[in-house]
């Protein structure tokens, strides 16, 4: 393969602190290369310096002759004058772009339900992102860099992306570094991986999974090396305590070299842990939505009647003790509204909502606002106005030690809150979150600007949360790890159960026609009554009076199934689910034959089992199939 950029012994320092030392790497074409590491050890800085944008303290970054480059940095450089579509294709007539089928697919994939009539300087920060990386998959670019492309997409966006990624360029050809958290993401799409971590870069074959399980190996290595250490140690030191108390000298060489057994202790790294807060009693009641309806004004034109678009239509929610949900949907049709209306922030235009009376929330908001009363603070006098002490994993610690364990080193303990980065920000929001003992948290987002090391800390912590978990998240990994189930909003004004979960609303979306990506009126002729921008998809599908919970993606005519096709159903629902579990209790006894195959060192009967487990995965995926499909028959 032909090498498109490469960098030699590249380094850089801000101030007495090394960010990169003589780092050397390169981009061959057919790469697909996925950065990691902690906020702050440089993995923007390195894409920054490879793309040119930034210059090296030492070495050199080179391009083959010819090679275009296109990035889409976490700010962009957009006109704010220039319209939606002359920004994405310039002032290309509709034929010409149009023409094209790789541009006509990502003005859907990202743009669907925008109005692309509208100045850039009127676009929220989430619909201005899309429209950047709009503009950059629009070229013909050899080399794409992307930092943090997921954040600002919904779940369906992130599929979109990673499917034009995979599908961009033959597999031989063009180049990709994607800077992102998304670890679903990261496997989809990469078949490399560069992990940056104290100030050097270290390559993997593979996504994340691979990284992990690599990463997982050689900290077991580095842990037998460090037994080993202490063993030396150990011996050391009982020899320098041994003897007679009347001889005051050892040997200098044995005592020099106790010292430097001693003082080869590795620097720690900043470990990302997040402990389990204590948490308030929760009673039986906790948040319920009675027959709730919720609208919001439209800008421009009025319709709906009344110039408001519905976002809830007569919904009902109950949440239990100890509920775990995500809540995945279009961009638009009031995820966060939900969360609001669940916290008391809103009220309904009708219905009710009941709290109970044990219940204490808190909610991590997109944007974090709420630390900007406290910006002119630095993070531990924050930390001190919440407490002087508090109680994590049965011990009292202090401020400053909780902010440690959450990655806040003692230099940036008095860093102004102004100064901090995106992450830090959302790290040391959640911190005072959950320090207020919640029994109902709701996260929105919780992913943004979060490294993948500090989201395993924040995913650990919530596996073991008591309380009641509300997730509104585009992470499929955050969300299938941590909730138990999921829930979709569909823009119908409805909130409707996910069996399937993310999976299942994919095909729901797909099934609905994917009103808002496939639409290409939204330029020239028909643009600006496209849903106006503001409605988006989420509008329009809702314009249908009476639509139920049951009526996104469903295959059956408008009557519905008859009660007897429903019992049907549920009787073969019941009989799959027997079958999975026979399934899932065979799968574990193959994994473990597996396991103790490899330790026998018995290949032949471990290729055996191997085929016997795929057949097996078949088996299941068809049997899960055919449950859900009985599951929405029996909804109805």
């Amino acid at each position: 393969m032909a090498h498109l950029l490469g960098a030699e012994n590249i380094g850089i320092s801000f101030g007495t602190r090394t960010v990169l030392d003589a780092v050397s790497l390169g981009v061959d074409e057919g790469d697909r290369i996925g950065l990691v590491g902690r906020n702050g050890d440089g993995k923007s800085t390195l894409m920054r310096i490879l793309s040119g944008q930034q210059s090296p303290d030492a070495g050199r970054v080179t391009r083959r002759g010819g090679t275009t480059l296109g990035v889409l940095d976490q700010r962009d450089d957009l006109d704010p004058e220039d319209t939606v579509q002359r920004a994405v294709v310039g002032d290309a007539e509709d034929h010409e772009w149009a023409s094209d089928p790789k541009i006509r697919d990502v003005m859907g994939g990202l743009l669907g339900g925008l109005d692309w009539s509208r100045t850039v300087g009127t676009l929220s920060g989430g619909q201005r992102r899309r429209t950047a990386l709009a503009k950059l998959l629009a070229g013909s670019d050899d080399l794409i860099f992307l930092d943090e492309p997921t954040n600002h997409l919904d779940v369906e966006g992130v599929a979109w992306l990673a499917e034009h990624l995979k599908t961009r360029w033959r597999a031989t050809d063009g180049g990709l570094l994607v800077v992102t958290h998304d670890r679903w993401f990261l496997d989809e799409v990469c078949t490399r991986t560069w992990e940056v971590h104290d100030a050097e870069v270290e390559p993997f074959d593979g996504g994340y999974a691979a990284w992990m399980l690599a990463r997982a190996e050689r900290d077991r290595a580095a842990a037998v090396i460090e037994g080993k250490r202490q063993q030396l140690v150990k011996k050391e030191l009982a020899w320098l305590r041994r003897g007679a108390p009347a001889r005051t000298a050892k040997p200098k060489f044995r005592i020099e070299a106790a010292n430097a057994v001693i003082a080869d202790v590795p620097e720690p790294r900043d470990s990302v842990s997040l402990a389990k807060m204590a948490t308030a009693r929760l009673g039986k009641d906790v948040l319920d939505l009675e027959s709730v309806t919720f609208s919001v004004p439209v800008p421009g034109e009025g319709h709906d009647g009344g110039g408001r678009r519905t976002l809830f239509d007569d919904v009902t929610l109950r949440l239990a003790p100890g509920e775990r949900v995500g809540i995945v949907g279009v961009n638009g049709a009031g995820k966060s509204t939900l969360m609001r209306l669940l916290d008391g922030q809103l009220s309904p235009d009708s219905g009710r909502v009941r709290r109970g009376k044990t219940v204490q929330t808190a909610i991590l908001t997109q944007d974090v606002t709420e630390l900007d009363e406290v910006s002119h603070l630095r993070v531990a006098e924050v930390m001190a106005r919440e407490g002087n002490s508090f109680q994590v994993g049965g011990k009292d610690v202090s401020p400053g030690q909780l902010l440690e364990q959450l990655g806040f080193g003692t230099s940036r303990q008095w860093t102004p809150v102004a100064d901090l980065s995106g992450g830090e920000r959302r790290r040391l929001q959640l911190l005072r979150l959950m320090v207020g003992s919640p029994n109902v948290l709701m996260l929105d987002e919780p992913t943004n600007d979060l490294d993948t090391d500090t989201l395993a800390a924040v995913e650990d912590m919530l596996d073991g949360w008591p309380g009641t978990l509300v997730v509104v998240s585009h992470d499929r990994y955050l969300l299938e790890r941590v909730t138990d189930h999921q829930l979709a909003l569909l823009g119908d004004g409805q909130i409707r159960d996910l069996p399937g979960g993310v999976e299942q609303y994919l095909r729901l979306r797909a099934g609905q026609g994917a009103a808002d990506r496939s639409g290409f009126g939204g330029t020239g002729a028909g643009g600006p009554g496209a849903g106006g921008g503001a409605g988006t998809a989420a509008g329009r599908s809702g314009a249908g009076a009476g639509v139920g919970q049951g009526s996104a993606g469903a295959a059956s005519d408008a009557t519905g199934p008859s009660e007897a096709e429903k019992r049907a159903a549920r009787k073969e629902a019941a009989k799959l689910e027997k079958q999975l579990a026979r399934m899932s209790q065979e799968e574990q006894g193959l994994h473990e034959k597996m396991a103790a195959l490899s330790e026998a060192g018995d290949f032949e009967a471990l290729a055996a089992a191997t085929a016997q487990l795929g057949d097996l995965h078949e088996r299941k995926d068809e049997a899960e199939m055919a449950w859900l499909e009985a599951g929405e028959v029996a909804e109805g």
